[in-house]
């Protein structure tokens, strides 16, 4: 075997490794995403499904936004829609804010003139680990 050779496989070897490690961090990026976006669907689903419905005006408030939410933005504009992250267009790393803007959300969280709240949003981002870990379960390589 010649020198020349030698260093003609030691290069396809090098480019198939630096291949198989650019594959293998895209599909890896990707995968991050699909937790990172079934978390957060979960993480929404859950808080909406713990929100007490007596008229609808509070859970019908739930907004998921790229932009932090104000009091009364948009109110009941999602009536009955499922929270939907995909066209919020965050990459990977950025902020997705969620909340209620219906003005009693606080009452109803936290609790009133002795009353206890609902916890729907605290309940939720307590079960925030357990959420992930079954996304990371339920999506695949």
């Amino acid at each position: 075997m010649t020198h020349n050779h030698i260093k003609g496989v030691s290069d396809m070897a090098s480019a198939n490794f630096s291949a198989d490690i650019a594959a293998w961090a895209e599909r890896t990026k990707k995968r991050v995403e699909e937790v990172v976006n079934l978390s957060t669907q979960r993480l929404a689903e859950a808080i909406v499904e713990a929100t007490p419905a007596v008229s609808g005006e509070l859970v019908n408030s739930f907004q998921v936004s790229a932009s932090p939410l104000q009091s009364g933005d948009a109110e009941g504009a999602d009536e009955g829609q499922p929270v939907n992250l995909a066209g919020l267009g965050v990459p990977l790393g950025g902020l997705i804010h969620m909340g209620f803007t219906a003005p009693h959300a606080a009452e109803v969280e936290y609790g009133k003139d002795g009353q206890a709240g609902q916890g729907m949003v605290r309940l939720a981002a307590q079960a925030w680990p357990d959420i992930v870990e079954s996304a990371a379960r339920d999506t695949t390589d």
